[in-house]
């Protein structure tokens, strides 16, 4: 059996018995039946639960005269993606903030939990980002074919028809290739960091530790920004109007 988080602990003990009924009952024989939740599953909802209750509180403290600094920081992380999603996509992104910033936090806070003593980042498992990689791929097409209907397969037959054959399957593998791309890049960078991380806890657990810990929030906020700055390029790429 592997190695349990606190969290992952609890939560097999109170849920191990219906997870895996369900997980049988959907044909999905698991591989350790009295431990079926992963660290990486618990850490997700962990982070979820917390995201929920963090809009919670921060809808129910909206004002318009007095705004707290809760408000200003994400008012201040929703401008961010905002001007952003203008200078690449145009004046209609408004409606893909939302999506975006709820992303961008998910990333994020499932990043910088790892820096947690008795955490770790599930980001740093290839199933989690894979997860936000199709979820932005599903939302990028859906809203290409929204914004353009059927004439947004168009997008994948190139702008010469005659070259349609050869430019399909080329499409094709180009966006396949976008979800391997976000994948690999958030789970390979979110691995090393917390590989070295705790390497260095290990040998020199006084002082040391504390720089790369500093290195990991960096890469922490540096993949979030990038897997956001790519969803909104494959974003415009679907909604893009031509002139």
């Amino acid at each position: 059996m592997p190695e349990q988080l606190w969290f992952t602990a609890i939560l097999n003990h109170l849920f191990a018995g219906p997870v895996t009924s369900l997980l049988l009952a959907l044909d999905i024989k698991p591989k350790y039946p009295t431990a079926p939740i992963p660290n990486s599953f618990a850490m997700e909802l962990l982070v979820f639960a917390f995201l929920l209750a963090l809009f919670l509180l921060v809808r129910s403290q909206l004002s318009v005269d007095r705004p707290g600094a809760l408000q200003h920081t994400f008012e201040g992380v929703e401008g961010f993606i905002q001007g952003q999603s203008d200078e690449i996509i145009g004046h209609h992104s408004e409606g893909y903030t939302a999506f975006l910033a709820v992303l961008a936090l998910f990333i994020l806070f499932c990043n910088l939990i790892g820096v947690i003593p008795g955490f770790e980042s599930p980001t740093a498992v290839a199933v989690v980002p894979l997860g936000c990689a199709l979820c932005a791929f599903v939302y990028y097409n859906a809203q290409g074919f929204k914004h353009a209907g059927v004439g947004y397969l168009k997008h994948f037959a190139g702008p010469v028809l005659t070259l349609s054959p050869l430019m399909i399957p080329i499409e094709i593998i180009s966006h396949l290739a976008r979800v391997l791309s976000l994948t690999i890049r958030l789970t390979a960078n979110m691995l090393a960091g917390d590989l070295v991380t705790l390497v260095f806890i290990s040998l020199v657990p006084i002082g040391v530790p504390i720089i790369f810990m500093g290195l990991h929030i960096g890469v922490s906020l540096l993949q979030t920004y990038i897997f956001i700055l790519l969803t909104t390029v494959y974003l415009q790429g679907a909604v893009s109007e031509e002139h």
